[in-house]
């Protein structure tokens, strides 16, 4: 055989998967057209769609969910025709808003052997992510707290709408923010904001989350009278308080908040702009050397992916234990305290810890939130 037909043979190509079906109930995994820069199709050449669908619970990610994203991010790695990943939710409400409480609440809570086998998949989760050989895109359609927000930072890029929110929630829900937050808020935006953000779980703006570092880019996504605004509960011309600070203002209460929030109920949300910005990003990214490409990838994941590996089995195991006492208490109360009331009496359980009052016992129901 010459060299010519050698070059041109087709050989059989080996399958490196480790299952044939990658969907699992709640993940929806789909191969997209990629385009070039001028909009025109890329023959044969796909990004992957990874897509958390659990709309009614905010994206919130079951055991099933996990496995799924797991498998497909693995599945969008090897594929050969697949130039990038986007991770996104379904909807327009929320990209992912952390583990499924309700999971949590009902089935994990009281039972630490269980809840470590399942960071186990979440640990893997979140590496399947850092060891993407394609650049990870996520699409930060909606909401974007807790364990959304963790796995939302382990992606290499963020573009958002800008009515999302952004933030963590493990000490105000009985949890630490020890899924990747600790890990990676300190490589993206430094000590003191990390600081602020997984200490006092206050969420805020796309807007705020773009200042700080933590997003690509932002789009708006409210349409009124037929065309685009920006959140009308961030104030967005650039303005500084008197020390020189640069403000980005939130409304959050009062007659401004309240006009705002009248001005989204009228309005439509309308996400072609989060999606025409996220094909620009993946067609600038067609147009480079795939191998060069996934070599820079795994440099500057780098900081993020030391501080991860270095503290993952750790978490896990104390996340397990706390799966006894705080965590039980904190999901036990988001998930069956009224709407309006989903946290437990954190003044109560301090003053009962200090009178020396055991977890074992009455201590979990007398913190409760109070149904009406």
């Amino acid at each position: 055989m010459n060299a010519p037909e050698l070059l041109t043979r087709r050989r059989e190509l080996k399958d490196h998967e480790l299952v044939d079906v990658v969907a699992r109930p709640g993940l929806r995994y789909e191969k997209r057209p990629a385009t070039r820069p001028d909009g025109s199709v890329a023959p044969g050449l796909y990004n992957a769609w990874i897509t958390l669908d659990n709309p009614e619970q905010y994206n919130s990610y079951t055991t099933d969910m996990v496995k799924g994203v797991i498998l497909a991010f693995r599945a969008a790695s090897n594929a050969r025709d697949v130039n990038c990943v986007v991770f996104t939710g379904a909807g327009d409400k929320a990209f992912c808003t952390g583990g499924n409480t309700k999971e949590y609440a009902e089935y994990y809570a009281g039972h630490p052997q269980e809840y470590r086998q399942y960071m186990r998949l979440f640990n893997d989760m979140v590496s399947a992510i850092l060891a993407c050989d394609k650049p990870v895109i996520c699409r930060v359609n909606g909401m974007r707290i807790g364990g959304g927000q963790e796995i939302g930072m382990a992606c290499d890029f963020s573009v958002a709408q800008d009515l999302a929110r952004f933030g963590q929630a493990g000490p105000k829900h009985g949890s630490a923010p020890i899924g990747g937050a600790t890990d990676f808020l300190p490589v993206m935006v430094g000590a003191e904001r990390a600081m602020v953000a997984c200490v006092l779980c206050e969420p805020f703006s796309a807007h705020r989350a773009y200042q700080m570092g933590v997003l690509t880019d932002i789009v708006p996504a409210l349409k009124v009278d037929g065309r685009f605004i920006a959140n009308p509960l961030v104030e967005t011309q650039r303005a500084y308080d008197e020390f020189g600070r640069l403000l980005y203002g939130e409304f959050k209460s009062g007659p401004a908040a309240r006009e705002a929030k009248a001005v989204i109920a009228a309005g439509t949300v309308d996400l072609s702009l989060l999606d025409a910005k996220v094909e620009e990003l993946c067609a600038k990214m067609l147009l480079t050397f795939p191998d060069c490409m996934t070599k820079t990838l795994e440099e500057l994941r780098k900081p993020k992916l030391d501080a991860w590996n270095r503290n993952k089995e750790n978490s896990r195991a104390w996340l397990a234990l706390n799966m006894v006492t705080e965590a039980r208490a904190g999901f036990t109360a988001f998930n069956e305290g009224p709407k309006n009331d989903r946290e437990v009496d954190f003044v109560l359980l301090r003053q009962k810890l200090a009178a020396d009052e055991s977890w074992v016992g009455p201590m979990h129901d007398a913190i409760q939130p109070k149904k009406p």
